[in-house]
């Protein structure tokens, strides 16, 4: 019986600056076990996801992830591009937290009423290493908030925001101060993995971080807890 998985997200789930995880989950189970669907679009917020959910009813999964947050996150913390990105990805309002929770509550409900899936939310990846950080508090700060839409929708929550926050205690990490991503620092990313061949683990490591390639993105490491998290959310028959 192979179980059919539609993975929904930013671009952590895109996996163009990130290792990718969808690949890493499908490698956890048997030949023809799991079938992926990604659904990940680069910078996208919550209010993006909900209008893009045509494509994941229309073929109804056995189980749905959602990965969404880290953008709303991002745009609470000062020097984050917000105007930038209202337009880019035409926000009809300012990113805010009760607008995340709303919109999230949203997708939530329409897959629950359209689908028969199991829906599990995943909360967020650190933002950067410094866990006493404005950045990681404000991705602590989201998951609290996807842990409540969770309860409230009746939906099943993945605590990976808490499994990385472990690994990054264990790991005592370099207190690295966290650097919003620039467009420009984003194409050095996928120039030194694209041109150069460098792996996202060697960008990291030269960088010194744990968990990311740029205080964001996911290297090995950090996507491996994301498989690992999504894992415990399927059937018995898929393993």
């Amino acid at each position: 019986m192979t179980t059919h998985i539609a993975c929904l997200g930013d671009s952590l789930t895109r996996a163009q600056l990130s290792v990718d995880y969808l690949d890493l989950l499908e490698r956890r189970h048997r030949p023809g076990g799991v079938r992926l669907n990604r659904f990940g679009a680069n910078g996208d917020f919550a209010f993006n996801l909900l209008q893009r959910l045509d494509a994941v009813v229309d073929d109804p999964p056995d189980v749905i992830t959602v990965l969404i947050g880290t953008n709303d996150a991002r745009a609470s913390l000062p020097g984050y591009p917000i105007e930038q990105a209202i337009r880019r990805k035409q926000l009809p309002e300012r990113p805010s937290a009760g607008w995340f929770q709303q919109c999230l509550g949203t997708v939530v409900d329409r897959l629950r009423t359209e689908t028969d899936a199991t829906i599990g939310l995943l909360s967020l990846p650190v933002l950067g290493q410094q866990l006493d950080g404005a950045a990681a508090q404000a991705s602590q700060a989201y998951s609290r908030m996807i842990a409540e839409v969770a309860t409230a929708n009746k939906a099943t929550y993945l605590p990976l925001h808490e499994r990385q926050i472990e690994e990054l205690r264990q790991a005592d990490p370099l207190p690295i101060p966290y650097r919003e991503l620039t467009p420009a620092a984003g194409v050095g990313v996928l120039f030194r993995h694209a041109v150069l061949r460098r792996s996202f683990d060697t960008i990291s490591q030269r960088r010194g971080l744990v968990l990311t390639t740029d205080h964001i993105h996911q290297n090995s490491r950090g996507a491996t807890l994301i498989a690992e998290v999504i894992d415990t959310c399927l059937p018995p028959r898929s393993t």
